[in-house]
């Protein structure tokens, strides 16, 4: 298991809860370590296009399409699920891996008709499934989980949008697979027990 290291995530804290569930996380920015994995998690934090300059600047973006085409199980954390997509339209349109089609957009603002909800989304919120997934049927309807976002991954096709927040009258998808992708908007190791489930789940299931 490798654990991607292009100097965009908090690293420890997902090594930490990766080991606390009996993973054997590897940091890794070697591009050759990545594209020869059979299962890659990379989180992410910041702006879309800086994180994606941060993959491309190292070679990982062609490491991580590489062991996708293989048949990889690969989990995007936060901005690691949003660049999944396509593209992004964070400061400016920038392309993404292009592994789930679809775009990266800034959650709905708040009106007088459609809501309060505060940009960005901080805290902890329940998550309303879309359809049935092996690692995400681990969370039960009344569980939480915890996000710190202003943008989202709007997957093109249905399909793809596994479970989604209401956000400002606006059901806003913050999870999204296709085949062994798996993309999670929010932190599964800041979420407690049922982020440990989750990761669990993902690397044992």
């Amino acid at each position: 298991m490798i654990v991607v290291d292009y100097g965009r995530g908090n690293l420890f804290s997902l090594t930490q809860a990766l080991f606390k569930v009996g993973g054997k996380p590897h940091v890794s920015k070697d591009p050759a370590d990545i594209a020869s994995s059979d299962m890659i998690i990379f989180p992410g934090v910041g702006a879309f296009g800086d994180a994606m300059k941060g993959l491309q600047d190292l070679g990982l973006d062609a490491a991580i399409r590489s062991a996708a085409a293989g048949g990889s199980r690969i989990l995007g954390i936060c901005v690691g699920c949003q660049l999944l997509l396509s593209k992004g339209e964070e400061f400016g349109v920038t392309p993404g891996l292009d592994l789930i089609p679809g775009t990266v957009r800034r959650l709905p603002e708040a009106s007088p008709t459609t809501g309060v909800d505060r940009i960005p989304n901080v805290g902890w919120r329940q998550l309303s499934a879309v359809r049935e997934d092996p690692v995400l049927n681990v969370v039960a309807p009344d569980e939480f989980v915890y996000f710190v976002h202003s943008f989202a991954p709007f997957p093109t096709h249905d399909a793809h949008a596994l479970a989604h927040i209401d956000f400002n009258g606006m059901k806003v998808p913050i999870a999204v697979r296709e085949k062994e992708l798996l993309g999670l908007q929010f932190h599964p190791e800041k979420s407690g027990d049922v982020g440990l489930r989750i990761l669990e789940t993902f690397v044992f299931g």
